[in-house]
């Protein structure tokens, strides 16, 4: 057997180790969830504060909890599988959306502060839907602030109050305070999910979460 054949026959193993590697821990965090964490976090009441943004249901018997960095490729990509969950489970659950931007991504404070100026006026929800939806238009840009407030005046905020707010980060001190709240609880990536109180372990799937919703809403 030739050197070069050697080499070959080497390349195409260690190719065949990486690939199967990649596929195992491809499919383990996939199939990883709670199932295998049952026990809530210890210092529940950091999950959700009074002042937190929720979409709040008195009564619920289940709350779902996102710690979220706007800008984070992850936490868009998880958007729509949020929105669907919220759709299908509207007025059976609360959902708090805690800040929990990233240094690595340039606009996530930005982005962070702009969604807090918009709390203000009454539309978060509304202004990270958007940031949500247009993350390619703005997650790279030198002057995401020109795109947030184009966003402030279709969602018809008072746009001159919603500039100042963010631009002077008026409300850094809630940003600040959903980190460390995230970091008191295990948070070390985004998103993070937790379904009352028991952390989400690998990405977020539709029909894991419906299946953990619907045996929380069946339980006596």
């Amino acid at each position: 057997m030739s050197n070069e054949t050697k080499v070959l026959i080497g390349i195409g193993i260690a190719t065949l180790v990486i690939v199967v590697a990649a596929t195992f821990l491809i499919g383990g965090k996939s199939n990883s969830n709670a199932q295998g964490n049952t026990e809530p976090v210890a210092n529940a009441e950091a999950l959700m504060r009074s002042n937190s943004h929720k979409i709040e249901v008195k009564g619920a018997k289940i709350t779902f909890v996102e710690f979220g960095d706007i800008q984070c490729p992850a936490c868009g990509a998880a958007f729509p599988v949020v929105q669907q969950l919220l759709g299908d489970y509207k007025g059976k659950l609360t959902f708090a959306f805690r800040q929990f931007p990233l240094q690595m991504h340039q606009n996530a404070q930005p982005a962070a502060n702009a969604a807090e100026a918009a709390g203000v006026q009454g539309k978060f929800f509304e202004m990270v839907d958007k940031m949500y939806e247009n993350q390619a238009e703005w997650s790279e840009s030198k002057t995401p602030m020109d795109i947030f407030t184009k966003y402030a005046q279709q969602l018809k905020l008072d746009v001159k109050k919603f500039k100042d707010d963010a631009t002077k980060k008026k409300y850094q001190k809630n940003i600040d305070a959903d980190i460390k709240d995230g970091f008191a609880v295990g948070v070390n990536a985004t998103p993070t999910f937790y379904i009352n109180g028991v952390k989400q372990e690998g990405g977020i799937d539709y029909q894991t979460y419906k299946a953990q919703f619907d045996k929380i809403l069946n339980s006596k």
